[in-house]
Parts: C-alpha cells; structure tokens; sequence
C-alpha cells in the first residue's frame, strides 16, 4: 500500500482550488493572505505553501492568454470602427490592466496548485 503521504494527487481538483485561490488540498482554507502572498499554511488542514515557488510564471501565463484574446478583438474594433488612436490605446490599455489584475491572483493559485498536485521541489513530501 502506498502511503498517505505519497498517494496520487488530482491535477485537476487542485488547478480548479488553486484557480479559486483556495488551498489544493483540501479546497477550504484561503491560499492568499494577501494579493499575491500565498500564506504559510492552509489554516484549514496545516498544508505547508513556503514550497511554492510561482516566480514569473503567472504572470507570463496572464500575458499570455490576454494577448492571444485581445489581440484579435482590437484587430476586429480598429477594422470595424476606425476609433481615434487616443481613445483606442486609452480603452483598450484600460482594459488589459484591470483583467490582468483579475485574472493574476487566481492564475498564481493556479500554479501554486499545481507545483502542490505533481509534487514538484519541497512539495515532494
């Protein structure tokens, strides 16, 4: 029998917690006791998150997905509309700084979920 500390760990669950920045483990306790400070451990179940090591990866990951999203719908607004270039970049950098901002602390969670699930560095344990 394998150990409990060495059983297999649902990728997915975990993603879908972290996604909702709340603890991989058991999905209750918060993952962020800040914005983008992941506390030390689940008050829920004890789980230890000084592992984590997200670095820049959200945010590469953030970039990535607003800029595959974005960038066709401007094409599509500056071909159908023609707006002014000062109201198209004032919208438009508007628009990219508040879903970046939304979409940053649950892509963080997201990751820290899954360095937790595949039990990557001092997750191993």
């Amino acid at each position: 029998m394998i150990p409990d500390t060495l059983a297999p760990r649902d990728r997915w669950q975990a993603i879908g917690r972290g996604l909702q920045c709340r603890c991989p483990a058991c999905g209750q306790g918060k993952l962020f006791g800040k914005f983008l400070k992941p506390v030390a451990q689940c008050a829920n179940c004890g789980e230890d998150f000084t592992a984590q090591r997200a670095d820049d990866f959200p945010p590469y990951l953030v970039i990535l997905i607003l800029g595959h999203v974005l960038a066709p719908i401007a094409v599509g607004v500056e071909m159908a509309y023609h707006p002014p270039m000062w109201a198209f970049a004032l919208t438009a950098s508007l628009i990219v700084i508040v879903l970046a901002l939304l979409m940053l602390q649950p892509v963080k969670g997201g990751v820290i979920a899954l360095q937790w699930a595949g039990r990557m560095g001092d997750f191993a344990a």
